[in-house]
């Protein structure tokens, strides 16, 4: 990911996107928060960065993200980190290559920091 003045600029730019900021937790992603805890959560955002982003070549990549149903997918929509174009296209990460270990964390951690 990029230091303190890039991801300052990333904020902005997303800030901006229309598409973007119509992501917001709903009841029952906020429910789903609440049974599973954060912790359990942020699992999850692992397992599916593990499987739908970490490969150079992801199955089914731009499509692989639901819109809803899980509190991970809402906020890899709302920071652009659900597939390997918007992580191309807004982190500057290149497709076509597995992600790193750093990357991984890093995408995990923007994830929790700025759900919707």
């Amino acid at each position: 990911m990029a230091d303190k003045a890039d991801l300052t600029d990333l904020f902005d730019r997303l800030s901006r996107s229309a598409f973007r900021q119509r992501f917001r937790l709903l009841e029952p992603e906020r429910g789903y928060l609440r049974r599973k805890g954060l912790d359990k959560v942020l699992e999850h955002a692992a397992e599916f960065i593990e499987q739908r982003l970490a490969p150079a070549e992801p199955a089914n990549d731009g499509k692989q993200t639901p819109f809803r149903q899980h509190p991970v997918f809402i906020a890899q929509h709302a920071t652009a980190t659900c597939c390997r174009g918007c992580l191309e296209k807004w982190h500057s990460i290149q497709k076509g290559r597995p992600l790193t270990h750093n990357e991984k964390e890093n995408i995990r951690g923007f994830q929790a920091k700025n759900h919707p």
